[in-house]
């Protein structure tokens, strides 16, 4: 049997949107069981993210320290954002995320991995790249404002950074996830082998 991860939708017998916010909502559904049970489940409705490992030609990875109000602590990540318009390619949004968080550009980018953050909960999909031959990007940098505008940004060697991780000193996902499959492809197939930044990716859909 392969072990690969394959699309599948339970009937729905009922759903309702009992929360709308700004970004996300959260959705109650009504879904048939394998043994004809219905059981509710709720969760929220996201609409996706990118991150980006940014790798520096010294093994550096840019990280950022940002607080995050619902598990109370400042994190270190690496530059992420939102998927804001239906459809958008994934690849433009990570370039924006980097720009405007770190003010940098990379020459090279391949897809690290593909997530979904907490499918027990949330529909949320995330697209880590690898962004490579890094420079400082040009003209004026991007306004900050409310968490952002507290943000510290650092470039950390991706071995110190795994450490952290084994040692549960870091906790944000994508920068686990990223720190993690980064280490495992350099002591693989290397770089090269990764997936072009735009590969399809089902979870999604965008227009090339």
């Amino acid at each position: 049997m392969a072990i690969k991860d394959t699309p599948e939708e339970w009937q729905v017998t009922a759903t309702a949107t009992p929360f709308q916010g700004n970004k996300t909502s959260v959705r109650t559904d009504d879904v048939v069981m394998p043994d004809g049970s219905v059981a509710r489940r709720d969760y929220q409705v996201h609409p996706g993210s990118v991150a980006v490992l940014a790798l520096d030609e010294t093994g550096r990875v840019l990280v950022l320290r940002q607080y995050r109000h619902p598990v109370r602590h400042k994190l270190w990540e690496i530059p992420a954002g939102l998927l804001d318009v239906p459809g958008e390619n994934p690849l433009h949004a990570a370039q924006r995320e980097l720009y405007e968080e770190a003010h940098v550009k990379a020459e090279d980018w391949r897809v690290l991995a593909d997530v979904y953050t907490t499918p027990g909960g949330c529909d949320e999909a995330v697209r880590i790249f690898l962004a490579r031959d890094l420079s400082a990007a040009e003209g004026e940098r991007f306004e900050v404002s409310e968490e952002e505008a507290d943000m510290e940004l650092a470039r950390v060697p991706l071995d110190e950074l795994v450490r952290g991780v084994l040692a549960g000193e870091l906790h944000n996902n994508c920068l686990v996830v990223g720190v993690l499959s980064a280490t495992a492809v350099l002591a693989g197939d290397g770089f090269d082998s990764l997936r072009p930044a735009e590969a399809p990716w089902p979870a999604r859909p965008f227009e090339a």
